[in-house]
């Protein structure tokens, strides 16, 4: 019996990457809920980025269908957890995402205390207090925004010190990380923000916690999950992308009992039922956004990414900025000038017709974005330079 494993060839994974991920305008979908499905979920550290990730992928981009799904249907969820990193879910995914990525509850809480004993003298006794009046009063408001919730609890408005001692030393109020434990915990959830849907100042109301999914189920749930969406992945793939440790993403992949292949990066895993290969779907471009799901979905990225590109894409830590993508490659990267025009620049000469194609997209985004104006939260070399850059 051969032992030989099926290869897959990075065109191969490019041309899955463009169909699963909704790159080709042939397989894009209707509604947002639909494309954090493909995808897992959006990053949502930067509140632009849920909303641009989905518009690149949507048939006719929205971003009342956004808004709508985030913060009256609700069927979108953001919580913190692959990688203790924001995230975008599908409501039936969050529960999964949170068991499976997420210290318990409790240790959020707890580590809140120490922190403010550490950093503000808070004793238990002081901390509940305080944690019962912000939900008293969040009850009251029915939703309030952080400022709010100090005007009405004095205790929330006192001011600690964060890393003391280091360049990046800055004064916090305390309501920060009882807050950031209450979410944790899933009591409450972000709402609509104060301002536009760039903004990051998000107002709080009251959530039903997530169900309970055993630790393991779930970690063999979101590992199918991930390979449905990203597969090929390594096991350094899949285990990067949760923030696991090898032992659980080894047991998570073993209990979806996935094939093992051949890649130029090692060995990766499929489905056992995702084994076929797909056809390629229409050359297509398209422009995704500073820290896009597609981007920074794999570790190991030469595949679709140019090592040779990387200084000027990402920044020092390593959070990738807007870029142009044609064929299921990173070929380089736009930004948005203040006088609202998309400028960009390729890293590559892709031809003519990738050439017109990204021009389509810019044209597409542009009137997606109309009078709004944005600016990545982690900017990167190449992204300062186009948004600095005359029209």
């Amino acid at each position: 019996m051969s032992t030989l494993l099926r290869r897959i060839t990075p065109a191969e994974r490019r041309a899955r990457l463009a169909r699963r991920h909704l790159l080709a305008s042939s397989v894009r979908v209707d509604s947002p809920e639909g494309v954090a499905e493909a995808l897992v979920g959006l990053h949502a550290t930067d509140p632009a980025t849920v909303f641009l990730a989905a518009a690149a992928r949507m048939t006719a981009p929205d971003v009342a269908a956004v808004e709508r799904a985030l913060y009256e249907d609700v069927t979108l969820a953001r919580l913190r957890c692959m990688r203790r990193t924001m995230f975008v879910l599908p409501d039936h995914l969050a529960p999964i995402a949170h068991a499976a990525t997420a210290k318990k509850a409790v240790n959020h809480r707890a580590d809140a205390v120490k922190r403010l004993r550490e950093a503000a003298g808070w004793d238990e006794h002081r901390y509940t207090s305080a944690e019962h009046d912000l939900l008293a009063a969040l009850a009251a408001r029915g939703e309030a925004s952080a400022a709010e919730l100090a005007a009405d609890v004095p205790a929330l408005r006192e001011q600690f010190v964060t890393f003391p001692g280091k360049p990046y030393e800055s004064r916090q109020r305390v309501a920060s990380p009882i807050l950031g434990a209450l979410a944790a915990d899933g009591r409450i959830r972000r709402a609509r923000p104060a301002g536009s849907w760039t903004s990051a100042q998000f107002r709080w109301t009251y959530a039903e916690p997530p169900p309970q999914v055993p630790v393991a189920e779930a970690k063999a749930a979101l590992a199918r999950h991930y390979l449905a969406s990203f597969g090929p992945a390594t096991a350094d793939d899949l285990k990067w992308w949760t923030g696991w440790s090898l032992t659980d993403t080894r047991t998570s992949l073993a209990a979806t009992g996935a094939e093992a292949v051949e890649l130029d990066e090692g060995t990766g895993y499929l489905l056992p039922d995702d084994t076929t290969p797909l056809a390629e779907p229409e050359p297509a471009a398209a422009l995704l956004p500073s820290l896009d799901p597609t981007a920074m979905g794999w570790r190991q990225r030469d595949w679709y990414l140019d090592p040779d590109h990387v200084p000027a894409l990402f920044d020092r830590n390593g959070n990738i900025g807007p870029t142009v993508w044609w064929n299921g490659t990173i070929i380089g990267a736009w930004a948005q000038h203040p006088n609202g025009h998309i400028n960009h620049h390729l890293l590559t000469d892709p031809g003519h017709e990738a050439r017109t194609a990204v021009q389509s997209q810019i044209a597409r985004l542009t009137a997606f974005l109309g009078d709004s104006r944005i600016t990545p939260c982690y900017r990167t070399p190449l992204e300062r330079q186009l948004a600095a850059q005359p029209a």
